[in-house]
């Protein structure tokens, strides 16, 4: 059994034990979490990191990926500034200098002894939807410093030979609100700890740590090995593409992701040093979420490469602290995830579009919306916090259309169900549906984003949002048109409001009545509009997806009928097609829309 040979089928069963830990420990955290936003939308993660470097040895299947990167940056400030800890210590910590994202995403972090052994460490991350600050939710759009978008945790020792200090949660909950919610939050995330140490201490009571442990160093090779194999098909070169972030939220101006990607052999350099100097507002990135972000990126477009941190070698990031993707103390950082963080993935799909066309998707749609409403309901009688995100389309590539209300790319999360928010809050939901049109044109479309339209029923309320895409819009690739933007709506004693920044704002107040209204992004199409297949065309017109202007303008299709009965004039179609303007905008977004999305365009070079 401890022989030098690596069985074939121990090593599969392995890889698996060791998922299936982690897969408990995030349907755990899931089930006994008081919020929505962890117990149903799982904005949350576990996983499991080696004893001494912190590295990730993996993470579920459920968790939210960009997490990978940024828990192992949290274990390893953990385990810097407590190297004794013992069996029974737990350490918290929310630092976004120190291996966070922004300050509402808490870490906690238990190494995991067996036998007297330090073995591996244990660690999670869950959202709470309150971490104090100026703004309820923590989404503060015009923060200009760290101290007011709540109390900053650097790794502290949470429980002590597994007493919970409670000296310590009473500090802390007295500067959040709702604490009672993030009370029981905060349990699920050690109940879910405490179900990872029972499942791991069974694996290794049935196959010994010395022989989990060189698996674990199997499979991490394995990894390593898989992923120089995927980015040595890569042709060598240099590779550079621009993106931008609306704004910061208090300066209307765009922010540049620039990204110099080299590929040598089997190894992958990201250079970002071009990207625009740290902002003043809110939308700076830390530096563990722009490592994982493009970590995420390379699973994507990688997938069958497993998640440990032997996957992570053959890539070297370059974030220098003269950019907003290495934010420094005390910038603010709570567009860091998701809205800077997606930008990273969007600057990473655009470089290796060109490099490996067949293999990398347009623009997914970029921006989660992050919307808050908070107030004191009469008819509960209690006070509240409603944190929700929102899907969007995905970009098309070769084969297959975009996904239509996916999840962020950085994240596996759900939306929370309506009939569960409105249940506990004073709202509803008078719609919710895909966003007819907002798939970017392309030989394959990108998906749908989603329309919804939120009332607050009773009480008065504030609410914030920060979002993206407002302004520039999720890319086509290879002749592709752009998705559509991004946009929010309230309606305020009947009178309408938008914001300066189109999809940030905080401090928006709201009476019984008032109603928001947003819509996201759809993603960018992949290819010649007017190469798609016509069936396809007449397909998504019958279901009420494009409109017949659309169908004829954008991807020269010519169709007779109407509602769900459309069929394809083939010999219209052959002369539009044949007919094709080569300056004929390959997108479905409006002429004046188009203009304000397309002043600076997103550029690439190669």
């Amino acid at each position: 059994m401890t022989s030098g040979r690596i069985d074939p089928a121990t090593l599969a069963v392995m890889q698996n034990a060791l998922r299936q830990i982690v897969n408990e420990m995030d349907l755990a955290l899931e089930r006994a979490a008081f919020t929505p936003i962890m117990s149903e939308a799982r904005d949350r993660a576990n996983g499991l990191y080696d004893a001494l470097t912190g590295e990730v040895i993996t993470q579920g299947d459920t968790g939210m990926p960009i997490f990978v990167g940024v828990m192992q940056f949290a274990v390893q400030s953990a385990l810097a500034d407590y190297p004794d800890l013992g069996p029974d210590d737990v350490v918290m910590l929310n630092d976004p200098y120190r291996g966070g994202t922004h300050l509402m995403d808490v870490k906690l972090v238990r190494p995991f002894f067996y036998r007297g052994e330090r073995f591996a460490v244990l660690a999670n991350c869950g959202h709470w939807t309150d971490i104090g600050g100026a703004v309820p939710g923590g989404f503060g759009v015009r923060a200009t410093e760290i101290y007011q978008e709540g109390v900053r945790i650097p790794p502290v020792m949470l429980m002590r030979n597994g007493v919970i200090q409670e000296d310590l949660l009473k500090l802390l909950f007295a500067n959040t609100r709702v604490p009672e919610e993030r009370l029981g939050d905060l349990k699920a995330q050690i109940a879910a700890i405490n179900v990872g140490h029972g499942r791991l201490t069974a694996l290794l009571d049935k196959y010994g740590a010395a022989e989990v442990r060189r698996y674990m160093r199997e499979l991490t090779e394995r990894a390593e090995q898989l992923m120089r194999a995927y980015v040595a098909k890569i042709p060598d070169g240099d590779y550079s593409f621009e993106t931008n972030v609306d704004s910061d939220g208090l300066i209307l101006e765009p922010i540049t992701v620039a990204l110099d990607l080299k590929v040598r052999g089997s190894d992958i350099e990201l250079d970002f040093s071009r990207s625009s100097a740290p902002v003043k507002g809110a939308m700076n990135g830390s530096l563990s979420a722009t490592v994982s972000s493009v970590y995420v990126a390379l699973k994507h477009i990688f997938p069958e490469v497993p998640i440990n941190a032997g996957a992570f070698r053959p890539v070297r990031v370059n974030a220098p602290e003269t950019t907003f993707l290495n934010a420094q103390f005390p910038k603010a950082v709570s567009g860091s995830s998701a809205e800077v963080s997606l930008r990273v993935v969007d600057a990473v799909f655009g470089a290796l579009s060109q490099a490996i066309p067949e293999q990398v998707p347009a623009a997914c749609f970029g921006s989660v919306e992050n919307f808050t409403i908070s107030g004191y309901d009469p008819e509960s009688r209690k006070s509240y916090i409603m944190f929700r995100f929102s899907g969007g389309g995905y970009g098309g590539q070769p084969g297959i259309d975009g996904l239509s209300n996916g999840s962020a790319p950085i994240s596996a999360a759900r939306t929370s169900p309506i009939e569960v928010l409105e249940a506990l809050y004073p709202i509803a939901f008078n719609h919710y549906r895909l966003r007819e049109g907002s798939g970017g044109a392309g030989q394959f479309r990108g998906g749908f984003g989603v329309s919804f339209e939120i009332s607050l029923l009773r009480g008065e309320a504030v609410s914030s949002v920060i979002g993206d895409r407002g302004i520039y819009p999720p890319f086509g690739v290879q002749g592709g048109g752009a998705g559509a933007l991004a946009e929010v709506r309230y309606t305020l004693g009947g009178q309408a409001y938008r914001p300066q920044h189109v999809t940030k704002d905080e401090g928006v107040a709201m009476l019984a009545g008032d109603s928001v209204s947003i819509e996201t992004p759809g993603g960018g199409g992949w290819g010649e509009p007017w190469q798609r297949d016509p069936a396809a065309v007449i397909r998504d017109l019958s279901l009420g997806l494009i409109s017949q202007d659309m169908a004829s303008r954008i991807y020269g299709v010519a169709a007779v009928g109407s509602g769900a009965a459309w069929q394809c004039d083939e010999a219209g179609t052959r002369k539009l097609r044949a007919s094709r303007v080569a300056s004929q905008p390959a997108t479905n977004i409006p002429p004046s829309t188009r203009q304000r999305a397309m002043a600076e365009p997103e550029t690439a070079e190669s």
